[in-house]
């Protein structure tokens, strides 16, 4: 079992993002993700700095927390040549400790650059094909691709890692994880649904398997929930709402109906350490052993110093039920 702290990069900017990562480091965290976003999902949180450069400072600011992005989109507001590249120099500035988050992202992010956003099975079509590149260019030496949707051109990436990073593939179904199993090292998911370890395992997945545990400190229960209300609700609009909406109005909009009961349903919200090893038991048994707390929470240094002194123990204590219990 690992731990990780997400960097929640649309509710702060780069230097607070570093400066969370160097005390989740000294908090006991494991590893930090951080979101590739080029918007935040609702304008009150205010921000959406540029992931690689802020992981860049992290890996010069610590010295053993590994990294993570959580994850990126590599197939249309970047090309895969540019993160094969991006990650590359990556795991040589922190010494191996990167792993690459990928997936077939969101409009939110991704109809910035004016090429539009594909339905779904395009989309998985896209990540095939942008995983074959990066694999291509990290095999070594100049190489051509020419896909269905992307090509690459007499391309090679010259600083190489001894030890390639981790591709940790984002699933939330079968098509997915059947992606995830064929061309990645290991599996993201946002849902504790024992479905989708059980597709990636059957289409032949043994990789590590990391999932976001929605949490939020606060000294009280109802303090927690309304700062998730404030800046975190588009979280329970589930997956095909957000990965189609365009803008933060949208989903300002989309999500005027949530409710703190439904906050309170979805996130682990207050000061009880019960509750939180409560949610975090879901993602056990569902076969996650790489949980990322991401804590929409009002105080991230309260939250840390929680997370040390009360829940780093619990959590890693955390077994799976047996079936049917």
């Amino acid at each position: 079992m690992q731990i990780g702290y997400k960097l929640a990069a649309e509710a702060f900017g780069p230097a607070e993002l570093v400066r969370q990562a160097v005390r989740a480091e000294q908090a006991g965290f494991d590893f930090v993700e951080i979101s590739d976003h080029y918007h935040p999902w609702l304008d009150n949180q205010g921000h959406s700095p540029f992931a690689w450069t802020v992981l860049g400072t992290i890996a010069a600011k610590t010295e053993r927390i590994g990294l993570a992005t959580g994850v990126t989109c590599p197939t249309v507001r970047y090309h895969p040549a540019i993160i094969a590249q991006a990650a590359a120099t990556l795991a040589l500035l922190s010494e191996g400790r990167f792993v690459l988050g990928v997936g077939s992202g969101e409009r939110l992010n991704e109809h910035v650059v004016g090429r539009g956003f594909p339905a779904v099975a395009a989309r998985h079509e896209m990540l095939r094909e942008a995983l074959e590149i990066i694999r291509l260019l990290w095999s070594g030496g100049y190489r051509s691709y020419e896909g269905k949707h992307l090509s690459l051109e007499d391309a090679r990436v010259f600083d190489l890692p001894e030890e390639l990073p981790v591709i940790a593939v984002a699933a939330s179904g079968r098509p997915s994880a059947r992606i995830a199993a064929e061309l990645g090292d290991g599996l993201f998911a946002t849902e504790a649904k024992p479905e989708i370890l059980r597709h990636y395992h059957d289409a032949g997945g043994s990789g590590p398997a990391y999932a976001e545990v929605p949490v939020a400190w606060a000294p009280d229960e109802h303090t927690a929930a309304r700062a998730v209300l404030e800046t975190t609700r588009w979280a329970v609009t589930g997956w095909k709402v957000m990965s189609e909406l365009p803008n933060p109005v949208n989903f300002e909009a989309a999500t005027t109906t949530v409710r703190e009961e439904d906050i309170l349903e979805n996130f682990a919200c207050g000061p009880d350490p019960a509750r939180f090893t409560e949610m975090a038991q879901q993602y056990v048994d569902a076969g996650f052993d790489r949980l990322v707390l991401m804590n929409a929470g009002p105080d991230p240094d309260g939250f840390l110093d929680f997370y040390a002194g009360e829940l780093d123990a619990r959590i890693r204590a955390l077994a799976p039920h047996p079936a049917g219990s």
